[in-house]
């Protein structure tokens, strides 16, 4: 089974095979496809530092991935490579897609979640998702590359978090986990309905991850 690691979270003798698992092929992050491939080398040309490259990746699907419900825009999208090859995805195939492009480029790269207020007024809540990167200089580093719009402002400061979302309702969830593999009810969803609107009508909510095997050694390697 594969381990999780917690954010803020490094054991004290990392195995580099574990680091292995944020760095592999498959089905959703199939960042050995072609056009991933071709778009990583693109984004990397001439940078010289994996901070450089993670941030011309982050705008990239940021800015250029436009959001679906944003944008009104179909077809719903989940593997990277669809989330490239059309342009749009719901905050989780663009995920998806940044993970995708940064274990194209040799830099380990999980997904993350928050449990959201639909509205910003409690109930309907539903799960938003967003990446971590490893930094060689900083450890784990979360982004998040949902697209930026009024009252939204996401960066790339390391070693300083701005994500697009704060918890601020005491049933939302900021999950400390970064998993390498997609959660199995975002791709039930993402593969189930063929609209925009159907997704926004039964978006994905859990109220905790389950963490086989987790790290537990608390030397932080964020901030």
């Amino acid at each position: 089974m594969k381990r999780i690691l917690i954010i803020g979270q490094r054991p004290t003798h990392f195995n580099p095979f574990d680091m292995n698992h944020y760095l592999e092929n498959s089905q959703y992050l199939d960042w050995q496809h072609p056009a991933v491939i071709a778009k990583a080398a693109e984004l990397a040309q001439s940078c010289q530092a994996d901070e450089q490259i993670s941030q011309r990746c982050f705008v990239f699907v940021r800015d250029e991935i436009k959001h679906s419900w944003d944008y009104q825009l179909n077809p719903v999208t989940c593997k990277a490579s669809d989330v490239l090859l059309h342009g749009t995805g719901y905050c989780y195939a663009k995920s998806h897609l940044l993970a995708a492009l940064l274990r194209a480029n040799a830099i380990p790269s999980g997904l993350c979640y928050q449990r959201l207020s639909l509205d910003g007024e409690g109930s309907p809540y539903c799960l938003h998702g967003l990446n971590a990167v490893y930094l060689k200089r900083h450890g784990w580093y979360r982004i998040d590359a949902r697209g930026n719009k009024p009252g939204v402002k996401a960066e790339f400061t390391p070693p300083f978090e701005q994500l697009a979302f704060a918890i601020v309702d005491g049933l939302e969830r900021d999950f400390a986990e970064i998993l390498p593999e997609p959660l199995s009810v975002v791709i039930d969803v993402l593969t189930r309905y063929a609209s925009v609107e159907d997704v926004y009508k039964h978006l994905p909510d859990i109220e905790g991850i389950a963490s086989p095997n987790l790290y537990v050694d608390r030397q932080s390697s964020c901030s």
